[in-house]
């Protein structure tokens, strides 16, 4: 139906012209607006002599015009490299050699070793940009799109290429997965220059939707205001931005429930008070979680508000997506909970691959499969259970034990405000696992009673073998718990 998400917003411009397209904190734009945006800058990119293939690198900004930045970058066939916002100079550097760009959008100038332009200066690029017209050249499906670069929690950041056909691929693994309708208008608070925010993004611009873009949800009354001012029918969220909204705004979600038809999140696993809490406020919106990587995205979607506890569930394979299970030879065999086996995914949306780096690239990409380290079997209903990563699953003595199954009943003892459990070396039973705790108060907080708690929830291979008070649980910027850190403490 499409070619490219750019072809999207040009088919939509063209048949909703007066559609609300996207809006920020400064400006509404509608279809026809937004498309009028992306040619302007497609003209200053072009008199920069920006052609096919060529990267530039972009440092994100929560706006319309970051946004119609990106799809102007690939009108002109080149490939669009977006940085965190407020990214420090030294990454904006290694990114600019290691992509060979040939310009970086900045919010400050510096020496990045190619052409340099502030947001200020592409600003008035657009206001005096004139005479553009429609360009004859529409990016293809197998041209690359994007790059984006990893800040993972291991390992050096790896540049991740995707095409214009992957991200039509996640736009519908979206769009079918939370069944998005014609009028949707979808509040997305989180970083666009990741991942999960820009597929959301992709979702809404393949259905012709709405878009509302904030700098986070701190501003809590703004969040508000805007789902009452726009008829906000959904929202995309990470786990740490819905405990915020929690913390400030208490049960003012619970106003709109009749409003929201769905809420999505993802990047991280989310607290299982805080999803007891949202089926509370919200019981008849749709709460999905999406399960995927950068590199084979939305690949899972689960409604933990209409299958309630499923423990360990992941969901069902999204539409363009399909499964197999493997063991470390990469050979599928029928996983069972009681022997799990790898996750490997099929479909469209998978990466073309890591940028320059066949090697990496072969380690888990080959014969049209991503091979992670997601340890999982499904069910005979289809459902797929996760018990976490290889790395994280704890093997005590030949039983499998995931860390979230003991994080999940440790955070319901009262005073427990946050926790992590990783394994460590046992020389008797291979490993025993070890629980990271945060307490509301230090001096008042039994250990031994916790211990107690948990020898009455679980088998006696899960209960962990130290319990640890800490101050605070490491953690990404959207909540993913850094679990290497954990066995340096």
């Amino acid at each position: 139906m499409y070619n490219s998400i750019i072809d999207c917003v040009y088919k939509h411009a063209k048949s909703t012209p007066d559609k609300l397209c996207v809006i920020d904190e400064s400006h509404e734009t509608t279809y026809k607006v937004y498309w009028d945006m992306i040619l302007r800058i497609h003209q200053v990119l072009l008199q920069y002599d920006v052609t096919y293939r060529d990267c530039i690198v972009v440092e994100a900004e929560q706006t319309v015009i970051y946004l119609a930045l990106e799809l102007a970058i690939q009108l002109c066939g080149a490939i669009f490299v977006p940085l965190e916002k407020n990214c420090a100079v030294k990454r904006i550097d290694d990114i600019v050699i290691v992509t060979n760009a040939v310009m970086a959008i900045t919010k400050h100038s510096s020496d990045y070793g190619c052409t340099n332009i502030t947001y200020n200066q592409l600003s008035a690029h657009i206001q005096s940009a004139k005479n553009y017209i429609e360009p004859e050249y529409f990016p293809q499906l197998l041209d690359t799109s994007e790059i984006l670069f990893s800040t993972g929690t291991t390992g050096k950041p790896k540049g991740i290429e995707l095409t214009h056909e992957n991200n039509i691929a996640l736009a519908e693994n979206v769009k079918f997965g939370v069944q998005m309708k014609p009028d949707n208008v979808e509040l997305i608070p989180v970083p666009l220059n990741h991942s999960h925010g820009l597929r959301r993004y992709y979702g809404n611009m393949y259905n012709g939707s709405t878009v509302i873009i904030l700098n986070g949800v701190l501003n809590i009354n703004y969040f508000f205001t805007c789902l009452k001012k726009y008829h906000v029918t959904a929202i995309d969220l990470v786990p740490a931005s819905l405990g915020i909204i929690f913390r400030f705004s208490k049960d003012k979600l619970a106003e709109y429930k009749n409003q929201l038809e769905y809420i999505q999140l993802g990047s991280a696993p989310l607290l299982e008070s805080d999803k007891i809490k949202l089926c509370e406020l919200l019981p008849y919106t749709r709460l999905y979680n999406f399960y995927g990587s950068t590199e084979s995205g939305c690949t899972c979607i689960l409604d933990f508000n209409k299958y309630r506890g499923l423990k360990n569930c992941i969901g069902k394979a999204t539409y363009n997506s399909s499964f197999i299970f493997v063991n470390e030879n990469h050979k599928p065999f029928n996983a069972t909970e009681e022997n799990p086996g790898f996750l490997a995914c099929q479909g469209k949306m998978n990466m073309k691959g890591y940028w320059r780096d066949s090697n990496e690239t072969q380690k888990i990409l080959h014969d049209g499969y991503i091979y992670s380290n997601d340890l999982a079997y499904c069910d005979e209903n289809g459902f797929i259970f996760m018990l976490g990563r290889k790395d994280d699953v704890i093997n005590v003595g030949g039983n499998k034990v995931a860390p979230d199954e003991i994080e999940s009943v440790t955070k319901k003892y009262p005073g427990v405000l946050e926790c992590a459990c990783i394994g460590i070396t046992d020389r008797i039973k291979g490993q025993v696992p070890k629980l990271f705790i945060v307490v509301e108060n230090q001096d008042d907080f039994d250990v031994q009673k916790l211990g107690a708690f948990l020898q009455a929830q679980f088998e006696s291979y899960k209960v962990p073998k130290n319990i640890v008070l800490i101050e605070k649980i490491p953690r990404t910027f959207n909540g993913k718990i850094i679990r290497k850190d954990l066995h340096f403490m």
